[in-house]
Parts: C-alpha cells; structure tokens; sequence
C-alpha cells in the first residue's frame, strides 16, 4: 500500500507536518508494511512559511521592516534549500499587526514588504512566493513599490507620504531608482481574491471596512484609488486595474501586475502543491490522505484539501481525510473528490484540550489507524 499524506495545518494545534507524521503514525500501525509519504499543505495563507520551510527544507530569517502605521516590526520569512524566498505579507502589512482601535487606511503602508523582498534579495534570493493575505493596507500597493525604488511624486517633484489618502497627488512615476536585481525576479502571488482594483466591487469597497474605512469615505478614496490606476497605466502602458486579484491586499495584487516584470497570481493551494510536487507523488500511490482543523463548506469551496483530492481525482485515486471536526454540510466535500472523511476527536472535551498538540497527535494517529485497518483489510 502506497500512501501519500497532505494535511494542511490544524491552526493553534498542528502544524501541517505534525498532522502528517501522525496520520502515518497511525497508518503504520495498521498497516506495517506501507509506503508513505508526508507532503506539506497550506493554502498562501498564515502557516504557508512555516508548512514549506518545515517540509521541503530550509531556514528562517528575521528583517526589521516598517511596520503598517510606520513604526518598526520583525518580519521573518523562509528561504528554501533552492534559494526561494517564502513570505507572508501580513509579517509586515498584517491587520494582526494593528489594533483594532488604531486601524487607519488613511496612512497604512506596504513599505514594509518591499523592505523584505529586498532583504531577500540581498540574500541572493531571485524567486519568490509571497502570500497576500491579511492586510491591513489600502495603498494600492505603492509602499512596497517606493521601498524598492520606485517613486511616485507630487506636482512638486517630491515622492507622496504613505497611504490611499495621498494616491491622488501623484503626477509622474519614476522606476530610476529600482533595484536592477528586479528583473531577475520572478514572483508567484498567492492570491484567492478575484476583485479588480477599483469600483464598487474593489479594494475599498469590498475589504475597506475590515481595515477602517468608514462608509461616508469609500467614494473619495475609491476615486483616489483610481488616480493611482490612471498613473500607473499611463506609465506602464498596461492598465490592470480590472485584472482578477488587482484589489487583493488593499491593491498590493495591481501593483505586483503592473510594476513587476515577472509576476503572476495564482490560487494559494495551487502554487503550494506545485512547489512541494505532489502530483508526482500521488500518480504512484494507492490512496491519498489530506485534510484540515475544520471540514465544512468553505473547505469544498477549494480551499486546499479540495485542491489535493481534485489532483487525486485527475489520477484515480481514494482520498480520505481527518478534521479536527466536522460540520453538518461538510458532505459538499464529497462532490469535490473527497471520499471520505473522518474527525479525529474521540470524546466529549473542552476545545483547549481538544488542541492541545500531544491530544491532538495522538487523536490523529488513533483515527488514522482504525480507517486504514478497514481499507486494509477490507478493500473495496
């Protein structure tokens, strides 16, 4: 029996790994004899770093960045044994960074993450998987654009303060400055988000209130918002500000489209199960395990097990899955190439205990083990 085991993380208990050597724990027990292989799974989200740097090899580095309302913060990011940096832009633009009461899309900046990928750069770092995810920005993205060298200037030449409010005082654009290590960069941007830039199904529109904008101001700064797309189109030559991602991150997605030469959007579990190559895995197994803290209708709706089983299901194969629990409409997952699938708790407890990581293994390991003495022994 050949078995190959993606389980993306249980946030707060497992990380993604964990979940998997303890679903081939389980399976050994019940089946001695079997080939596994442990995958990491994330889906471009928190936990992406940390799932591919434990899995595939690498280390963790720290820069000190500008965080979102301008103070300092440590960002840390992966690099992998193939020289690729793995970042997270919520580790210096991140809404968790923030207080609730001190949100301000008026002056949040992504100044922070250009000051990463440039840390990386200067590590020797030419290609990139950076996930979106969690911003607390609107600023279209130019932050990160004027930290790698770009400016973007007043009528009277100097380079605009942080944030969407000083979006519409940008007369030129200028690239004379950018790094010229840019060009030999290639980042793939993972990003779920399908909205454009601008309008009412944009940036401001649709994510402003999540990161403080009140509801009197969305007109204003979505004509801010589009100032900076006219400019930015003018200069580039390519207007993006349609594209499907271009308002993910408060615009950070547009600004990847327009002003990177190598850029590409891509759903968040396609380019993590591309990078740990688990198709050629799955094409010599028997049967694929995947599956996350929680199994509902959200996860059929393609977070990232649903990628796993829809790669399973290209070739054939049974895919079960474990979850830390189950929802009553978690049978959707069926239809998208989910077998079957299995929560792990094995009694009534409190949810502290029930994520407490020892529990949690061992409550994998268990569940694994009794499913694979069925298929085992009982195939079908």
């Amino acid at each position: 029996m050949r078995v190959v085991i993606a389980i993306d993380s249980f946030k707060g208990s497992l990380t993604s790994m964990e979940a998997g050597y303890a679903a081939r724990e389980g399976i050994l027990r019940a089946v001695p004899q079997a080939e596994i292989i442990v995958k990491p799974l994330a889906d471009g989200g928190e936990g992406t770093t940390a799932a591919l740097i434990e899995g595939l090899g690498g280390k963790f580095v720290s820069a000190e960045v500008t965080g979102p309302l301008g103070g300092k913060v440590t960002a840390k990011y992966g690099i992998m044994n193939d020289n690729t940096a793995v970042m997270e832009m919520a580790e210096a633009a991140g809404i968790v960074l923030v207080d609730r009461n001190d949100l301000n899309p008026h002056i949040a900046t992504t100044y922070g993450v250009g000051e990463m990928i440039l840390d990386a750069v200067k590590r020797g770092c030419r290609k990139f998987i950076i996930g979106i995810g969690g911003s607390a920005t609107t600023d279209g993205g130019v932050g990160m654009l004027q930290a790698i060298g770009y400016k973007f200037l007043d009528s009277n030449g100097d380079q605009i303060p942080f944030g969407i409010d000083p979006l519409d005082m940008i007369e030129k654009i200028s690239s004379d400055n950018v790094i010229p290590e840019l060009d030999e960069c290639y980042f793939l941007i993972a990003c779920d988000v399908r909205n454009p830039l601008c309008g009412e199904n944009g940036a401001v529109y649709v994510f402003g209130f999540q990161k403080g904008v009140k509801e009197n101001e969305k007109e204003v700064l979505d004509q801010k918002m589009r100032h900076y797309a006219d400019k930015t189109a003018k200069f580039t030559g390519t207007d993006n500000r349609d594209a499907e991602g271009a308002g993910a991150a408060g615009g950070l997605g547009f600004a990847f489209l327009s002003c990177m030469k190598n850029a590409e959007l891509r759903p968040g579990a396609d380019i993590v199960l591309e990078a740990v190559g688990l198709e050629s895995n799955i094409k010599d197994s028997d049967i694929v395990v995947t599956g996350e803290g929680r199994l509902d209708s959200q996860t059929a709706m393609g977070k990232a097990p649903i990628g796993v089983a829809r790669l399973a299901k290209k070739y054939g194969k049974r895919v079960i899955a474990f979850a830390g629990s189950v929802s009553d409409d978690a049978a959707k997952c069926n239809d998208e190439g989910i077998d079957a699938f299995f929560p792990i708790l094995r009694e009534v407890t409190t949810l502290e205990e029930a994520m407490d990581k020892e529990t949690a293994k061992k409550n994998m390991a268990l569940a694994a083990e009794q499913v694979f003495k069925i298929l085992y022994y009982f195939p079908f």
